[in-house]
């Protein structure tokens, strides 16, 4: 039996089910990540979907791209065990909440080398939650194999691959599969990890070629819905609101709309995860042999 449809905070209906973390990560900045993570958090958001963006990133950029400027505890407070994550949660625009992030986020960084399980604690902070959310949206910072990105490893259902259509791009998503590879063999887990194309312009050749390779490479993995450049994913930050709160009717929306319906088809398709890679602690299931 199919579980009964509950009503959000925005008065939409939707089917409830197991919560979904979705890790936004690359080992590299520049690539569109944190603008995916915001739009995406903002597209499940106008569906109906219960929605969590916590910002990962000691330079806040997800923080400030919904408008929010913190007064009271953020996650460092929450990481470094200072503030219960209740006391941090905000809420955004088109009614997604946010656990926003402040530079105070680097003393987590440090103090992690003397603290037990420390990639543990925002899992742990998550629990606290669960019940509240349908989807977690985590925007991770640049560096793939820091302690920041392995919490989100560690507390997520799904990580999202995102990949710029740009120079060097596949090299580099392979680089950062690499290193996930490492931190979920640390963790002695598997996760599944999911594609997706952003930056893209069709008019240039070259990325259209680096999509063709981009689809060779990781098949079904790779979301169909690939983010177009758009002036709108540009403003939006600036305007401090995810594009479908600037824009609804742009292609930029339309493109988040897209990649939002895939993610909740993914949820229907948990635990098995047909169209993912499965990397991590068992050898058998590595993207990277394949």
């Amino acid at each position: 039996m199919s579980p009964a449809p509950s009503t959000s905070r925005s008065g939409r209906r939707h089917h409830a089910g197991p919560l979904q973390v979705l890790a936004l990560v690359n080992q590299k900045g520049g690539c569109g990540k944190t603008t995916t993570a915001v739009n995406l958090a903002g597209a499940l958001a106008r569906r109906g979907e219960r929605v969590l963006l916590v910002d990962l990133d000691p330079q806040a950029h997800a923080t400030m791209a919904v408008g929010v400027a913190p007064e009271g505890p953020t996650l460092a407070e929450v990481l470094l065990e200072e503030a219960y994550i209740e006391q941090a949660i905000v809420e955004g625009p088109l009614g997604l909440h946010l656990l926003p992030s402040r530079a105070r986020l680097i003393e987590f960084e440090e103090a992690s080398e003397r603290l037990l399980h420390a990639e543990q604690r925002l899992q742990h902070a998550l629990d606290a939650v669960r019940d509240r959310y349908d989807f977690v949206v985590l925007d991770c910072p640049p560096r793939a194999d820091g302690v920041l990105c392995a919490n989100a490893l560690f507390a997520c259902t799904r990580a999202l691959l995102v990949v710029e259509t740009g120079a060097f791009a596949l090299q580099g998503a392979l680089q950062a599969l690499r290193i996930l590879e490492g931190v979920g063999e640390s963790q002695e887990r598997t996760y599944p990890v999911r594609v997706v194309g952003t930056l893209f312009d069709r008019s240039q050749r070259f990325a259209r070629e680096l999509l063709i390779a981009l689809h060779a490479r990781f098949g079904r993995a790779l979301f169909d819905t690939v983010i177009r450049t758009s002036v709108r994913l540009r403003e939006a930050p600036a305007m401090g609101l995810p594009v479908h709160a600037l824009d609804p009717a742009s292609r930029a929306a339309a493109d988040f709309d897209a990649l939002a319906a895939e993610v909740v088809a993914d949820r229907a398709a948990a635990p098995h995860e047909p169209h993912a890679l499965h990397i991590g602690a068992a050898p058998e299931a590595s993207a990277l042999t394949t």
